[in-house]
């Protein structure tokens, strides 16, 4: 049974989870938590290519489409990221995600794509400012009166 609630809170959770952790592995890249880069305790080294800037990405961009602010744009540029990822890194080594080593950037690759598409939904924070507009009334200019000419 589908319904359009049961419909957006699926896509809230979707969301919120992909965000989550996509945010995870930006705080183990820059600050070195929650194990740190692959499981050695420490963070990426300040600026280091593309590692760094990667780990920024996935910090910034899983932030943001974890609350749903901005989710459109920082969606692409994980998605993009998560490409260049698998591209550059681990398709070089097979074809097949399961081979090289690449499931996961595949999987947020099309994943945040999907986000990107759909956009953050009605419970996101993109949702609650563009409700918010809609209510303000548009303020016009007074209109002139018209002065009589002798």
């Amino acid at each position: 049974m589908s319904t359009p609630r049961v419909n957006e809170i699926t896509w809230l959770l979707f969301r919120v989870v992909v965000g989550l952790l996509f945010t995870c592995h930006g705080l183990a890249s820059v600050f070195g938590l929650l194990g740190g880069n692959r499981g050695t305790g420490e963070p990426v080294a300040v600026g280091l290519w593309p590692n760094w800037y990667a780990g920024l990405i996935q910090l910034v961009c899983g932030a943001l489409v974890l609350t749903g602010l901005g989710t459109r744009p920082a969606a692409i540029l994980a998605s993009g990221s998560m490409a260049y990822a698998y591209f550059v890194v681990h398709q070089p080594e097979g074809l097949m995600p399961i081979e090289n080593g690449g499931v996961t950037p595949a999987l947020y690759a099309w994943s945040f794509l999907l986000i990107a598409v759909v956009g953050g939904g009605p419970w996101s924070v993109d949702a609650l400012i563009r409700n918010q507009r809609a209510a303000v009334p548009a303020v016009t200019e007074p209109k002139a009166t018209a002065k009589a000419t002798v």
